[in-house]
């Protein structure tokens, strides 16, 4: 009965070698994984107990926000409605749960850590000046003390790691709101001179004889084109802002050709409105019907936007193209 417990034995100090051998070959420690438990930390119970008690405290704030801010929001949709300079801000929330919703792998793969003490005081601010704002009446500060609210709401319920993946998220929320009275009327008269004076160099290079009266456009006794207020390109400027921003959260680029590609919104915008006004122009010039001129002024707006869209691509491919050679010439390490 011996021989077979020796044999037993050095079977299992043989075994025990090979391990140690395998281990010492492949640089790695034997370790035992429990039965059950992933790899990922989002597959944790811990991880999943986690957000669960996250979206219940993010339903529960998000309640309270709502509350509290429906007068605001509901005036901020009447605005929409009325005003289409700023029509496309009613799109900014919706894009912002899309953009949320392509980060939710991130988030799953990270654990939830509320921070209370930022988080209320974030809250606390927001309050304090949407007080401030209310009792001096400053529409547009009380209308920022709802990002502000949002950015307390995400730090309370999930946290400093999920608040700075957000940041931009949050940050992109601002273009919903309208500029303010007096940034408004310092912004769209430049804009509509500017406009004005674009249209008419346009006009003369395609060969008409201009004549410029304030932010009337005369090409001959019956042609007179008129760059209203409407016409300034503050409404496809807030349109392209947005749409240039959507397009740096969506392109794999280096932060500063997306810095730059929103701040080409501006100029490609101006340039836009520019080629509307002379286009628009040029077919009053020639049909003489004021009825299908207004229709073509305002087809002549939808036109503008793929415009202005193809010629971010343009932007865009140029960029690689100097990243591209900027590579091509960086000398190699020896």
């Amino acid at each position: 009965m011996s021989r077979p417990r020796q044999a037993r034995g050095k079977g299992t100090q043989q075994m025990q070698k090979t391990r140690v051998s395998v281990g010492t070959m492949t640089g790695l420690r034997p370790t035992t994984v429990p039965a059950g438990q992933g790899s990922l930390r989002a597959q944790s119970p811990s991880a999943t107990a986690g957000w669960l008690s996250s979206w219940a405290r993010i339903v529960g704030l998000g309640g309270c926000f709502l509350w509290s801010y429906w007068p605001i929001l509901s005036d901020l949709h009447a605005f929409w409605s009325r005003d289409a300079d700023y029509s496309a801000g009613q799109l900014v929330p919706l894009v912002s749960l899309y953009l949320c919703w392509r980060e939710r792998a991130f988030l799953r793969s990270r654990s939830i850590r509320p921070s209370l003490l930022w988080g209320a005081a974030l809250l606390l601010l927001a309050e304090g000046l949407r007080l401030g704002a209310v009792y001096y009446g400053f529409g547009s500060i009380e209308r920022i003390t709802v990002v502000v609210s949002i950015a307390g709401v995400v730090l309370l319920a999930a946290g400093w790691e999920v608040f700075w993946r957000l940041r931009w998220v949050l940050l992109f929320l601002v273009l919903m709101f309208p500029l303010p009275g007096r940034v408004h009327e310092a912004v769209a008269l430049p804009l509509q001179q500017l406009a004005t004076t674009l249209a008419a160099f346009l006009l003369e290079l395609c060969g008409f004889f201009v004549v410029r009266e304030g932010h009337v456009l005369r090409l001959d006794a019956d042609t007179i084109v008129g760059v209203t207020e409407a016409c300034s390109g503050l409404r496809m400027l807030t349109a392209f802002l947005f749409v240039s921003a959507v397009l740096a959260f969506l392109i794999r680029r280096p932060r500063w050709q997306k810095a730059l590609l929103i701040a080409s919104g501006i100029p490609i915008a101006v340039l836009s409105n520019g080629l509307r006004s002379a286009a628009t122009g040029v077919f009053v010039y020639y049909s003489h019907n004021p009825e299908l001129s207004d229709r073509f002024h305002d087809l002549a707006g939808l036109a503008m936007m793929p415009i202005a869209i193809a010629l971010s691509v343009v932007l865009l491919k140029f960029l690689a193209l100097l990243s591209d050679s900027g590579s091509l010439r960086r000398p190699t390490a020896r």
